[in-house]
């Protein structure tokens, strides 16, 4: 079966939602699909380092399961920067000082946006 964009963004939603319940700030998705051939979606946020990134991944972690996503391939952890990768949607939770280091959203300035209209 394959998966449309309505689920995509369902998806996308769901995850950033997770992420902001455990107040990851500066939560970005791009949508890469027409500038990369291999990548679909990232989303992006900055954890303070230690306990808040782990809080993040997990809440992540909890919310892809209820949705069905599969279980995320993780690159890294490190103290700066933890990576899952569900396949279409790969997220980084980043320190703010790694996020300006690696500047992922100055790499791929040429994708779109997806903002979501969330609950306050």
């Amino acid at each position: 079966m394959t998966k449309t964009k309505s689920q995509d963004l369902h998806q996308l939603q769901a995850l950033v939602e997770a992420a902001l319940e455990r107040r990851a700030e500066d939560v970005r998705v791009l949508d890469l699909t027409d500038v990369s051939t291999s990548l679909d979606y990232f989303i992006i946020c900055t954890a303070t380092a230690g306990l808040q990134l782990n809080a993040v991944q997990q809440a992540i972690r909890d919310r892809a399961e209820e949705i069905g996503l599969p279980a995320p391939s993780v690159e890294g952890p490190s103290e700066r920067w933890l990576l899952l990768s569900f396949g279409a949607i790969t997220v980084h939770i980043m320190t703010k000082e790694a996020r300006e280091y690696y500047d992922l959203e100055g790499l791929w300035s040429d994708a779109r946006d997806i903002e979501f209209d969330l609950p306050a």
